[in-house]
């Protein structure tokens, strides 16, 4: 047995048991891959797939076992080429950052800035998408760390460390009549068209679950991944926008009014995340304490050898 038959079953499963689309995946040939499968199987002496003609539909019980194994091998693998390359280049390599709009439009910028500067041959790559999209890079080994409020702290195999707290803000026209409420209810939210984030990105769980216990239906108008976009559309007039406080820009929002409303949606935490087993470099652990000083190397390295899944600080 070897690597190559070890990915060709994990890339099977990840494509729904797609041979084809596996070794497109693969850069290999499905006639390839098939016979590289059964050629494992010959030697384990039992069948991982159940198959239906030449198609291969599900994962046996036996398989599912062996389908654990050779992740957990692959990760080791992983692990031991990144041991290689930390001690072999301790200050440079590539750095992929799995992220929401959000966060990379309003989080990051500081924090990077700070970081290529001390790691000058590093390369970062952010990597956009929704929270489920952003745990399968993290997963499928193809980012370093995830950073977002929804989504991390419930994938499996996935360690999310606390990043920061926050609040949602209602953003208003200069002249809205909300300026004018002493104090801001749902209520008197809900009387107007009202525009917030898709329900996968910051915090919208927390949005729905407020207006839900007062049983109260909104008038949500317009949706989006991207505060920016929905600040554009609250300055037509469109709309009140529920965004996250730290997408208000001062100097962008000049016509815009921010209300807050922690009070309301509750709390917020953005988290990092980082795969459950998986080695560090040296320079992952600088960012993760640039982007939350309380995350020191020592901390992140405790979390990592508990089993759980999400830690607090």
């Amino acid at each position: 047995m070897n690597l190559h038959q070890f990915r060709f079953v994990r890339e099977a499963v990840r494509q729904n048991f797609n041979l084809t689309t596996a070794a497109k995946a693969l850069f290999t040939s499905q006639p390839g891959v098939s016979k590289a499968i059964i050629e494992l199987e010959d030697e384990l002496g039992v069948e991982i797939f159940r198959r239906h003609g030449k198609r291969i539909r599900s994962l046996t019980e036996p398989g599912k076992r062996i389908l654990s194994s050779i992740e957990r091998i692959l990760d080791e693998v992983e692990t031991l080429k990144r041991v290689g390359k930390d001690f072999a280049s301790q200050d440079q390599g590539s750095f992929v950052i799995a992220t929401t709009h959000t966060q990379a439009r309003y989080a990051l910028p500081k924090v990077l800035t700070e970081f290529t500067k001390r790691f000058p041959k590093v390369k970062v790559s952010i990597q956009q998408g929704s929270p489920g999209q952003i745990a399968e890079l993290l997963t499928h080994d193809r980012a370093d760390i995830a950073i977002a409020t929804e989504g991390i702290a419930n994938t499996p195999g996935v360690l999310a460390l606390p990043g920061y707290q926050w609040h949602h803000v209602l953003m208003v026209p200069l002249s809205h009549p909300l300026l004018n409420q002493a104090t801001l209810t749902l209520e008197e939210i809900a009387k107007y068209p009202i525009i917030t984030y898709d329900k996968a990105f910051a915090g919208r769980s927390k949005i729905d679950a407020a207006f839900a216990q007062r049983n109260i239906t909104p008038d949500i108008i317009l949706e989006a991944i991207d505060a920016d976009v929905i600040k554009t559309y609250v300055e037509t007039g469109m709309g009140i926008g529920i965004v996250a406080g730290h997408a208000y820009d001062p100097d962008r929002d000049r016509n815009l009014k921010v209300i807050p409303a922690g009070h309301l949606f509750g709390n917020n935490v953005t988290h990092l995340g980082v795969k459950q087993g998986a080695y560090l470099r040296s320079f992952v652990y600088t960012f993760i304490e640039l982007f939350s000083p309380t995350l020191t190397k020592k901390i992140v390295e405790q979390a990592m050898s508990n089993e759980s899944e999400t830690y607090e600080i």
